[in-house]
């Protein structure tokens, strides 16, 4: 089976490609929609969040208050890493059980959409890396529309990810994700009749 990576930066519109192979008929491994789901899978992980970070980010009902964290560790590197520690095996096993699966059903080809994925080395277990590609400028102004940060959090965010630019080194696709939809979606078309070939 093809295991081919999809990643970029904050900002990039990778989402919006990740839709567009998964309209083309390409199984998703979606990395985003793992790590929010490993912490209602492994309740330790937030035993641990609260044991090591506090009560603070839990609200009267124990709900975890996710946006209020997430702020807070991309402020604070070493927490960030402390945090991405902890959480990342759980988060790598899910994935490659979800590719085990895939595997296992004689699929020919599977894509797993990680936004880290060059930062936690998932991209050695890939046939082929995609990278969806803007510009700084882009980048900063999608996630300002988008997320409503101020700009040291945005640059937090950005910061705490390898460069769009040192990440094209891993790649073996490009997608420059700065122009019209219509741009984006022929070079994914493009991707696609190559990838149709396996």
């Amino acid at each position: 089976m093809l295991k081919i990576g999809l990643t970029g930066g904050i900002g990039s519109g990778k989402s919006t490609v990740s839709a567009m192979f998964k309209g083309a008929g390409f199984p998703i491994i979606d990395a985003d929609v793992i790590s929010r789901t490993v912490l209602d899978k492994y309740p330790e992980i937030l035993q641990w969040i609260r044991k090591e970070f506090g009560d603070g980010f839990f609200d009267w009902q124990g709900n975890f208050l996710r946006r209020q964290f997430g702020n807070y560790i991309f402020k604070y590197q070493k927490e960030r890493i402390k945090y991405e520690e902890k959480i990342m095996p759980y988060i790598k096993q899910d994935i490659f059980n979800e590719i085990k699966k895939y595997n296992d059903a004689n699929t020919a080809l599977v894509i797993i959409d990680a936004p880290t994925l060059i930062e936690n080395n998932i991209h050695d277990e890939m046939d082929y890396v995609i990278l969806v590609w803007v510009d700084k400028s882009t980048q900063i102004q999608r996630v300002k529309n988008r997320d409503k940060l101020v700009h040291s959090e945005i640059m937090s965010r950005i910061n705490s990810q390898i460069s769009l630019e040192e990440k094209k080194l891993y790649a073996d696709f490009i997608i420059d994700n700065g122009g019209n939809l219509e741009s984006t979606r022929q070079q994914v078309n493009d991707i696609v009749q190559i990838l149709n070939m396996y």
